[in-house]
């Protein structure tokens, strides 16, 4: 047997008896690909999806919610800083991902395209949004990738603070004005499809995650995920008074879990290929803001520099 298919037997025996991978083990080329895409998109989304709700920072109802999705963004900057730093341990430079994120190499949640319309989209966002993120990312605490496992355990604490907010935003509207409360439904309207898509193509679909899977850098499937997130979000729903817009959705006493419609995948696979209403917005802005920036990474080397000279 060859000494590479020796390594992937040991490898995988490694995987098998739940052993984190570390840095500088050694590890097969498509795994170390494999963890940088799918780390690299997660990335990504945390910066992008600052956009979305740093559009209403300035026009928050109070002074309390404006310091609330300040801070709440400013974590968003954060946890885009731990997931690159866990990637660049696999041997990718963050510039890198971020010319891929620029030339649309790489890809970002699909959920981060659809436009923030009212202040109840920062309910429905905190609400569903984080809240579909966090179903997956618990999972990914245990993830056989020891750098992202560990940077997960952060993330998520912080997510779980930012689902209660969105969904405390939501309650508010809901227990507010007959106007108020048709916001928040509006909000739930227009962002509970694009929520489900956030868990990526069915199964069937998805070329990827027999493999991820096996390494265990997935521990659940995309439709596992996504029924766990259904079955979690209906009875908050129900607290809330207002409806998911899914008429086949219901309870199913066989299975233990809710029955729900047929997602629209034409629609998530032409937001997926930049087609989306935010696409080319969202792009631009990080762009543009990439741009802008150069003279703060300019003088942060130089300084460093000089501090080095200084130091030796």
């Amino acid at each position: 047997m060859m000494d590479r298919e020796l390594k992937n037997l040991e490898f995988q025996s490694r995987i098998d008896r739940d052993e984190k991978i570390e840095a500088k083990d050694w590890m097969p080329e498509e795994y170390r690909k494999t963890l940088i895409r799918q780390i690299g998109q997660h990335a990504h989304s945390e910066i992008v999806g600052m956009l979305p709700e740093g559009n209403w920072i300035t026009r928050a109802p109070s002074l309390r919610r404006k310091a609330i999705l300040l801070s709440k963004v400013q974590d968003e900057a954060g946890h885009g800083l731990y997931l690159y730093s866990a990637a660049e341990t696999l041997g990718i430079e963050r510039d890198t991902m971020i010319e891929e994120l620029h030339s649309g190499k790489a890809k970002y949640s699909s959920i981060f395209n659809y436009p923030t319309i009212s202040w109840a989209d920062m309910g429905a966002i905190g609400w569903l949004v984080d809240g579909a993120a966090i179903v997956n990312q618990v999972a990914l605490c245990r993830t056989s990738y020891g750098p992202y496992s560990r940077s997960m355990v952060k993330i998520c604490k912080e997510e779980s603070f930012h689902q209660r907010q969105g969904f405390e935003i939501m309650l508010q509207l809901c227990k507010g004005s007959s106007e108020q409360k048709a916001m928040a439904q509006d909000a739930l309207n227009r962002w509970w499809w694009p929520s489900l898509m956030m868990f990526g193509p069915s199964d069937k679909d998805s070329p990827n995650t027999a493999q991820s899977m096996a390494w265990r850098v997935k521990r659940f499937t995309n439709d596992e995920l996504r029924q766990k997130f259904v079955d979690m979000t209906v009875p908050q729903a129900e607290i809330l008074g207002i409806t998911i817009p899914d008429e086949k959705l219901k309870w199913n006493d066989e299975k233990g879990q809710y029955d729900f419609g047929e997602i629209n995948w034409e629609e998530f696979y032409s937001v997926v290929k930049g087609n989306g209403p935010c696409n080319k917005q969202r792009i631009h802005a990080r762009k543009k803001a990439h741009e802008e920036g150069q003279w703060v990474r300019d003088a942060a080397l130089a300084h460093a520099e000089k501090r080095s000279k200084k130091i030796a």
